[in-house]
């Protein structure tokens, strides 16, 4: 089949490997200029690991292995120790490998197969399914003509707005939101990653290697803005920050809103009844995204194009068939990942003093 993949992300590098080793013909466009990789490192989890290694890219994952969230602990206003991040509670470390996301990106695109062509600075405006084909005018004034197109273009996927309407239909906000930025003059020394909280809101550095990004959360309802507008979003974080004096806060808030490269969003997942209409079907974020606190949507982005090819496989000549497959197939990955965010909120962003105050005794004295 000839396939387009529309993102460049997590999900779309592990559908070109995917689809292009069962034999497919991919074309992956990327709206930016290059592969994104702004973010904290990223779990690989579960089953998703056995993918990695059937996909041939679990060698190179391990070996770019960090500690990052194993390292971190809960400090006061003036810095100073308070309790360490209770990792049972948020993964089973047995069974995880985190890797820097620019790594993962790198391991991915390096593992792309001859079949499979990346563009950058290239992404689809009209999609027109005729049930034979998929007619695709790309943003450049370019057209051309799929068998399938693959959205795998993140929480605010345009693909899935061209085929199922408007994000909002889909989108449930989990009452966060959250930034992360460089933090380019700090130099990390494997000490412990800092989080402070003061009432519902979090900040915190973290670190592996030579990098260094602050991160920033905080409690909100719905927040209307342009999810483009990076003004915009850095004039949310300082009403939310700005006003706030201890340990490194002012420090952290700068650094968002110096960085051209600031990642901000809410944390909300994404719910559909069906991944699939027609010839345009979705993977990752796209189709489920768990959200952040989930630390699960890598995993489900590898699971869920690798459950895709094989389905597509399987039904080489009933594409019905094949995307009926892949949902019932991807369908209890994505219930459970989205089913663990749990208390992770009350865990990292406590809403009241009191509730900081409980949360630390209770760990101090569980230590």
């Amino acid at each position: 089949m000839r396939i387009l993949v529309c993102g460049a992300g997590m999900a779309g590098l592990s559908a070109g490997i995917n689809l292009g080793n069962a034999g497919h013909d991919i074309t992956i466009v990327e709206r930016a200029q290059h592969l994104r990789v702004n973010g904290s490192p990223i779990d690989i989890r579960g089953e998703s690991l056995t993918v990695a290694r059937q996909m041939g890219i679990l060698d190179e994952i391990r070996a770019r292995q960090v500690d990052m969230t194993a390292r971190s602990c809960f400090v006061d206003g003036n810095g100073d120790r308070v309790a360490d991040l209770p990792l049972a509670e948020i993964n089973d470390t047995a069974y995880d490998t985190e890797i820097p996301r620019e790594d993962l990106a790198h391991v991915l695109r390096n593992g792309l197969g001859p079949s499979v062509a990346l563009r950058f600075g290239e992404s689809v405006t009209e999609l027109h399914d005729d049930g034979r084909g998929v007619d695709v005018l790309f943003v450049s004034g370019g057209q051309a003509r799929y068998d399938l197109v693959v959205g795998a273009d993140g929480l605010h996927s345009a693909t899935r707005r061209l085929i199922f309407g408007p994000e909002r239909r889909y989108l449930r906000h989990l009452g966060f939101y959250v930034a992360l930025a460089n933090l380019p003059h700090y130099r990390p020394t494997g000490a412990p990653n800092p989080i402070y909280n003061f009432p519902g809101h979090m900040a915190g550095v973290v670190a592996y290697r030579d990098v260094a990004l602050a991160v920033l959360e905080f409690r909100s309802s719905w927040i209307e803005y342009d999810y483009h507008d990076l003004d915009a979003q850095k004039r949310v974080l300082t009403e939310e920050f700005g006003g706030h004096g201890r340990w490194r806060v002012p420090e952290l808030l700068d650094a968002a809103c110096r960085d051209p490269e600031l990642y901000f969003d809410s944390v909300s997942q994404i719910d559909m009844p069906s991944w699939h209409r027609g010839r345009v079907v979705l993977v990752g974020d796209a189709a489920h995204c768990a959200s952040p606190m989930s630390g699960r949507g890598t995993s489900l982005a590898i699971t869920g194009t690798w459950l895709l090819a094989k389905a597509l496989s399987d039904n080489a000549d009933d594409l019905d068939a094949a995307m009926a497959q892949y949902e019932r197939d991807q369908r209890p990955h994505v219930t459970h990942a989205q089913g663990t965010v749990g208390a992770g909120g009350d865990l990292l962003v406590p809403a009241t003093q009191e509730a900081i105050d409980a949360r630390n005794r209770a760990l101090a004295h569980a230590g």
